[in-house]
């Protein structure tokens, strides 16, 4: 057995879609390897198509087209073994929506040909295990081993065979997992294990196509560390860079590859969010040499990191150059500008204040200083005449009931009115500039508002990217912060922003010099709406009302103890304002986010593909009554 190899780590920024772009890449990849005098080369999963295709696996031409592509890779592996992820198409089989059948599968290729199938019914190794949550929905276009196992009808572990390549004249055994297959506590077979305890391999391999999300690198180490140790073989894994998506949801994908000795401990690893080919030396007997301690992915620069580079290949792809922001003197827009300022030069990025009756001489001028401080284009259009205009033509034109001869007059409430500013913002005044200036125009609604719906439909709510809308309100903050003292060293967004109350200033009501504005309280709202969406077992009115009565909300939610005694001075208090966001969450708001911008996804749940929900209406449950009931009888007379 070799006692090192040296493996290169082909950590590629994979385009979705486009099998002849990433071949050139690997091919390249593979001559710089060569070079090196690296062993072997290692490419992510579905290294050749992408992952995130949407139905693009319907499509028959695509598939031969990934097809045509991996044989070139193959025919590259000469004086080098090389091992990528690609599409499997076995054409005379179908899958179980009556397609032709398809398999994410993971190829190692040398001395120009496939091996591994001497032992297995297939010339190269499929994914055992298929992710059918959050993003994921492998299982509508590939069948995993676990199907093939019982067509076969035996053991998934008499089909977890590792694959034998030569190497320097000795034999090396790989055991070749796939992504999810190393995500294994809760399911009821373990690849890793299987292949360790029955093969006799030397090296693991985990091919991935791993979105960025806060934390995860840090706790897939935890989890692979300790298969690992309890395995003693080393491991290898190859994640991609870039964005993917699947419509409403954009992922960044950030590598973050990583090579782990024999007792599960990280002896290199490949910067994030960068294409890079490393070369890493990895022994493979003897002495094992101390090894290093990742980087945390779970803190605001983490976050500001993926949002950066996910807004910057998204305006590549899309082909965007010129971008437009509605800007308040509020948080969020100044937080949008400022971000967008990073990736843009000055003069492709215009922002726009749009004051209306009610905004304040504060705001106008905090929005003034911000754009000075980020020196890119800027312009001033009032909205107030046109809105009078809509007004007077909504209240002023008559309308005709044909079948009973009459006619009345429509009633424009100071709630219409606020959405009529906030559309003629948006749909009249933003997307204009953008078609004029030649580019599109951002949504800056933030997570907290998405979830109960507190923007308005063609409004603050359009815009061709939600870039912001995976943070929550207080995370907004903390950005707007990190901006500041990290990426620019002086205080761009200005300190009236990040003290002002945070406000529409579309009514009275609204008055932001007064100390009025949004109906959220932050502090609190975003801790209860994330336990309502990003808590993996999702919190309901039922749960929420439980705690309550227990003294437990705060430890559970997360906000800070005390608080939601301080703002709801009786428990009637206290339900009413569950049901008001529950129903609104669960309500209107779910239409509104059907119709919204795709959102970029840094959290462990975004809006979106990831979300997936349907307009069902409002629903409590019945021990949600029950408590509710018990609750109000306890409380004293007048006290509710």
């Amino acid at each position: 057995m070799l006692t090192e190899l040296k493996i290169a780590l082909g950590q590629m920024q994979v385009i979705p879609g486009r099998p002849d772009l990433n071949t050139r890449k690997m091919l390249g990849m593979i001559q710089e390897a060569r070079e090196q005098n690296a062993h072997m080369i290692i490419f992510p999963e579905m290294a050749i198509p992408g992952y995130l295709l949407g139905d693009t696996w319907e499509q028959t031409a695509f598939l031969r087209d990934c097809e045509y592509y991996g044989q070139q890779v193959i025919q590259a592996a000469q004086d080098i073994c090389v091992v990528f992820g690609n599409v499997a198409v076995d054409w005379q089989k179908k899958n179980e929506d009556g397609r032709v059948r398809k398999y994410n599968a993971c190829f190692v290729a040398a001395a120009g040909r496939l091996v591994g199938g001497e032992n297995f019914p297939y010339p190269f190794r499929i994914k055992t295990l298929q992710p059918n949550y959050r993003e994921f929905d492998d299982n509508r276009h590939f069948y995993s081993l676990r199907q093939l196992a019982l067509e076969m009808k035996c053991a998934v572990e008499e089909l977890l065979q590792p694959v034998s390549v030569e190497m320097d004249g000795q034999k090396l055994v790989l055991g070749c997992l796939l992504c999810e297959d190393g995500w294994s506590d809760d399911y009821a077979i373990r690849p890793m294990e299987v292949l360790c305890r029955r093969t006799g391999v030397h090296l693991l391999l985990n091919i991935s196509t791993s979105p960025y999300t806060r934390g995860k690198n840090l706790k897939r180490h935890r989890v692979f560390s300790r298969q690992v140790a309890d395995c003693a073989v080393p491991l290898v894994y190859v994640n991609n860079v870039g964005i993917q998506n699947n419509g409403k949801t954009v992922y960044t994908f950030d590598g973050f590859s990583t090579v782990y000795n024999r007792r599960g401990e990280v002896i290199d690893y490949v910067d994030p969010f960068q294409e890079q080919l490393k070369v890493v030396t990895l022994p493979l007997a003897g002495e094992v040499s101390p090894g290093k301690a990742l980087p945390p992915d779970d803190g605001i620069d983490s976050i500001y990191r993926a949002l950066h580079y996910g807004v910057k290949n998204f305006l590549s792809a899309t082909g965007i150059n010129r971008v437009v922001i509605g800007i308040s003197g509020g948080i969020d827009s100044a937080v949008s500008a400022a971000l967008y300022a990073t990736v843009l030069a000055p003069e492709d990025l215009l922002l726009v204040n749009m004051p209306g009756r009610y905004n304040s001489a504060t705001t106008r001028g905090l929005a003034a200083q911000l754009a000075e401080n980020l020196g890119c284009l800027y312009t001033v259009m009032p909205i107030q005449e046109v809105v009078d205009y809509t007004v007077n033509q909504l209240t002023q034109t008559p309308v005709q009931d044909l079948r009973r001869g009459r006619q009345f007059q429509l009633t424009v409430t100071p709630f219409v009115t606020e959405n009529i500013q906030a559309r003629d913002r948006s749909a009249r005044i933003l997307a204009g500039i953008a078609a004029a200036f030649g580019g599109g125009f951002t949504c800056n609604a933030n997570k907290s508002e998405l979830t109960v719906g507190y923007a308005t439909l063609y409004g603050d709510q359009a815009g061709f990217l939600a870039a912001l809308a995976d943070l929550w309100k207080h995370q907004v903050y903390e950005l707007a912060r990190y901006l500041n003292q990290q990426v620019y060293g002086r205080m761009v967004i200005p300190q009236g922003i990040l003290d002002i109350t945070p406000s529409a200033e579309l009514s009275p009501d609204q008055a932001v010099d007064e100390g009025k504005g949004d109906p959220l309280v932050y502090p609190y709202h975003d801790y209860l709406f994330r336990a309502f969406m990003e808590h993996w077992n999702r919190a309901t009115p039922e749960d929420i009302l439980q705690w309550y009565m227990q003294g437990v909300l705060e430890e559970k939610i997360g906000c800070r103890a005390g608080l939601p005694g301080e703002i709801f001075p009786t428990p009637a208090h206290f339900i009413a304002d569950l049901e008001r966001w529950w129903t609104l969450y669960t309500g209107l708001a779910v239409a509104k986010r059907i119709q919204a911008p795709p959102v970029l996804a840094v959290s462990r749940r975004a809006y979106g593909f990831d979300h997936r929900e349907a307009q069902n209406g409002p629903y409590f449950t019945a021990r949600y009554q029950q408590l509710k009931e018990l609750l109000l009888k306890k409380c004293p007379p007048g006290v509710r």
